[in-house]
């Protein structure tokens, strides 16, 4: 299972509460004559119509107590499409094959393709933020799509023993924290912001493994990350660094860029991020 779309559901339609009046209780006087001086039904108008009001009452509660059950079912099938969605894009980018609309509603979104651009973009979320990946499509013709990297990094960031599945969106994270922590973060602000995303050390992750492995061993083997021990710290303390493979394929305007999106903001709202991402920029020129 992947993580469970975030999508907010719609706060629960108001009913219209049960009354406890009945028509028995609205006074009817039934000797009451009316102008011909016959006796007028025994029926009271006013109980007519409160009783009519009641029925269509109860009417409307039971369609409405149904419509947001509907539609919190229809949000249930979509999250289970999507997460459908990301498995299949994922068996593509690990054996490298574009894949088409066609594709993608054949064999998952079958019976939902009018959903389907809702299911697309937000499996294209998913897939971004956790596993580093762009869903890109290269053809508008054919609507062909391709899974690519975010960063453009040459690591895939896949390990064999984990039968494949992308690292690369933990690597991101962790180089985002150095970057916004002056280009060199502790062990423990890197794991603060880790915890925050119910990763935790010595706690085997579904998608990342044994992160704490992960990112101080095979990322610095890697050479993504260096990771030391503060000198003359006491009692003892590790901090890490941007690796020479980061400092040599990372950009870090695309990087800000990332970490913006996930803030729902803009680079500019980092301004001193932004100005070393601008001479970062100028420098490879």
């Amino acid at each position: 299972n992947y993580p469970p779309q975030n999508r907010r559901r719609p706060p629960p339609i108001p009913t219209p509460a049960s009354s406890s009046s009945s028509s028995s209780l609205i006074p009817c006087p039934m000797e009451d004559v009316s102008i011909s001086g016959t006796p007028s039904s025994p029926q009271c108008p006013q109980s007519a119509s409160f009783s009519s009001t009641v029925t269509t009452e109860m009417e409307q509660s039971s369609t409405l107590q149904s419509l947001p059950d509907l539609e919190n079912l229809h949000i249930d099938l979509l999250d289970e499409k999507v997460e459908l969605l990301i498995s299949f894009l994922l068996e593509k980018y690990q054996t490298r094959e574009q894949v088409t609309k066609a594709d993608m509603i054949g064999n998952v979104v079958k019976e939902y393709k009018d959903d389907f651009l809702e299911i697309l973009r937000s499996a294209s979320e998913h897939m971004e933020l956790v596993f580093g990946l762009d869903v890109k499509e290269v053809d508008p013709i054919s609507h062909s799509y391709t899974l690519a990297n975010k960063l453009d990094l040459t690591y895939n960031g896949m390990l064999s023993e984990q039968q494949g599945m992308p690292k690369t969106g933990l690597l991101i994270i962790v180089l985002g924290v150095i970057f916004m922590k002056g280009n060199c973060a502790t062990e423990d602000e890197v794991w603060k912001v880790l915890n925050m995303m119910d990763i935790y050390s010595g706690r085997k992750h579904f998608i990342f493994g044994e992160p704490r492995r992960l990112i101080t061993s095979d990322l610095v083997k890697e050479k993504y990350l260096e990771y030391h021990l503060v000198p003359t710290s006491d009692p003892p303390r590790y901090e890490f660094l941007w690796g020479p493979r980061a400092h040599a394929e990372v950009s870090k305007m695309k990087l800000l860029e990332f970490l913006a999106k996930i803030h729902g903001t803009n680079p500019k709202s980092f301004p001193s991020q932004y100005e070393e991402a601008l001479r970062d920029e100028e420098d490879q020129v």
